[in-house]
């Protein structure tokens, strides 16, 4: 539907550029992305509580890591790609069909009989979170100008903070009072409703060009990670660091992503455009949000074993003792965004928020068996309070500086770095805590003692449950042992997150664009290209379909 220069700027729009009449619109989109991010971020969170249940229902005890890292592999690789073809094809359908995907790998795991066909299907469904996640982030740049994007913004990190809560207790319920397999039905109401209200709500302008989709990069790219993932996932574990294996997936993987840069030189249209590597800010943002993820999934995911292990908790009080972090995290997520719109400044909350981390990671290092609780809850409110003003800020800022048509691709990306700064993050910090707990456990036990516990329980630190069968000295050195060598990890990410601080400092700050692309009650669709972006877009070179005048702008779909 076309559109008047009048209509793309009705009176009594906002400073943000969003139409005031559209604004119970916005909302309604933006809880059908909610939904859609719901989805993929439960399923990160709700699946371990019934790992246990599941082992002894299908056998396959030895695989059942899988039923986890088959999910974050997909989920990760198809990211870049779901970024791309967004950009390429529009993003509504695209984000349609993850959904399609995510419920119908939910409804597969579900009736799994078998270990390795769970595992598969699990596979399946992180193909679609992989798709929920880029395209939630990236429609939310279609409808809302970077000015008032924050406050919007702030409520994703809403969804992840109260997933990270309810997943491991919605797990413990729907395991014990109903069946494992609840934790994969769940999704399929949920998805319903987004999708009905996605198809009714949500109105993007269709792509009609002709696009040649880049499969090699794609191959490249696929295979690349998929080795730096295993590495992480199996280094250490299944395999020690220096086995030909792992030794073998680091090769591959660094040749396979050397072999994807050549190609993405030469594509037509490249899955990873080579020009948002020339972005300064792009190129900023990825090595910050690479950071928070290492030192977030790297370090922060000790915090609950902390407490089963040190505190002697269930792991459902465990989860529960998370509150503090999440709180700071969904506090300064909101906080930061309506600020960002008020003022129109960003580069400020990087900032603060990395500095505050590092307090906060530092705060955590000193924690010991005889902490208080309401000391660690202060701690962990610190760290959460750093995550909050950083992470939706990310992306923001990547979505204001760089072209329209390389909007998915970026939003994309800036996910695909921090999913794999988590997967780095886990592998290194793991091993750090591994090889520390040896030298604490010969620190504080006796060598008889030593083999006694190895004997009693084995790998204690996988089950602290197997902790109460210990005699009480062996239980004391251990936990002593085990909370020594949390503090080394906590203690060696704060100079990770200073570097991310450090980054920050030279972050660009790019003033934040006031227009939408914006698909309105009445299918107005408002399009201007991004102002102050490294490389703007203009109408001479932009595809077609983008960088036109209101007036000419495609229909709505």
């Amino acid at each position: 539907m076309s559109s008047t220069p009048a209509e793309a700027a009705p009176t009594g729009a906002p400073a943000g550029g969003t139409p005031a009449g559209s604004q119970r619109h916005v909302m309604v989109v933006l809880g059908a992305l909610m939904l859609g991010m719901l989805l993929a971020a439960l399923d990160q969170t709700i699946v371990a509580t019934a790992l246990p249940t599941i082992a002894a229902d299908l056998g396959g005890l030895n695989h059942l890591s899988w039923v986890v890292t088959s999910y974050l592999l997909t989920s990760t690789v198809s990211t870049p790609l779901w970024g791309k073809l967004g950009d390429m094809y529009g993003r509504k359908r695209l984000f349609q069909l993850s959904i399609v995907i995510f419920l119908v790998g939910s409804a597969l795991s579900g009736l799994s009989r078998d270990m390795a066909q769970l595992i598969a299907f699990r596979a399946l469904q992180g193909i679609g979170a992989g798709g929920l996640m880029v395209g939630a982030q990236a429609i939310i740049g279609d409808v809302v100008s970077p000015r008032e994007r924050g406050r919007y913004m702030g409520y994703f990190g809403a969804v992840f903070g109260v997933t990270s809560v309810i997943g491991p207790l919605l797990g413990g319920y729907f395991t014990t009072s109903l069946s494992w397999r609840w934790v994969f039905y769940i999704n399929l109401p949920i998805g319903i409703v987004a999708l009905a209200v996605v198809a009714t709500a949500l109105h993007l302008p269709r792509r009609r060009t002709e696009h040649k989709v880049d499969y090699l990069g794609v191959a490249l790219l696929s295979a690349g990670v998929t080795s730096l993932i295993l590495l992480t996932t199996w280094g250490g574990t299944t395999y020690p660091w220096g086995s030909g294996v792992i030794v073998g997936l680091g090769v591959a993987g660094v040749a396979l992503l050397a072999a994807c840069a050549a190609v993405e030189r030469r594509a037509a249209e490249p899955v990873l455009p080579p020009e948002l590597f020339h972005n300064g800010v792009f190129n900023l943002t990825s090595v910050i949000g690479f950071i928070v993820g290492f030192a977030m999934f790297g370090a922060i995911v000790y915090l609950p074993l902390y407490f089963q292990t040190v505190n002697g908790v269930s792991p459902t009080v465990s989860g529960l003792e998370l509150l503090p972090l999440m709180l700071g995290f969904l506090g300064m997520s909101i906080v930061s965004g309506q600020l960002i719109t008020r003022t129109g400044k960003y580069k400020v909350f990087p900032i603060a928020g990395t500095a505050i981390m590092t307090v906060g990671l530092y705060l955590l290092s000193t924690m010991t068996p005889s902490t208080p609780f309401i000391v660690a809850a202060v701690d962990m409110l610190v760290v959460g309070v750093g995550l909050g003003l950083v992470m939706q800020v990310l992306v923001i800022a990547v979505q204001n500086a760089v072209p329209y048509r390389h909007l998915g691709a970026a939003t994309s990306l800036a996910t695909f770095f921090r999913s794999i700064g988590g997967s780095f993050g886990a592998a290194i910090f793991g091993a750090v805590f591994t090889g520390r707990l040896g030298v604490e456990e010969a620190r504080h036990l006796p060598p008889a003692a030593l083999r006694a516990l190895h004997a009693a329980g084995g790998a204690v630190t996988d089950n602290p449950a197997q902790l109460k069968a210990l005699p009480a000295p062996i239980h004391h050195g251990f936990v002593l042992a085990f909370s020594h060598s949390l503090q080394t990890v906590f203690l060696v990410a704060v100079p990770v997150v200073v570097v991310a601080f450090a980054a920050s400092l030279f972050l660009r700050e790019v003033p934040l664009r006031e227009t939408a692309h914006l698909a309105g009650p009445e299918g107005v669709f408002v399009h201007e290209p991004p102002v102050g972006a490294d490389d703007p877009p203009d109408a001479a070179t932009a595809p077609a379909g983008e960088g036109a005048l209101p007036g000419t702008a495609p229909a709505g779909g």
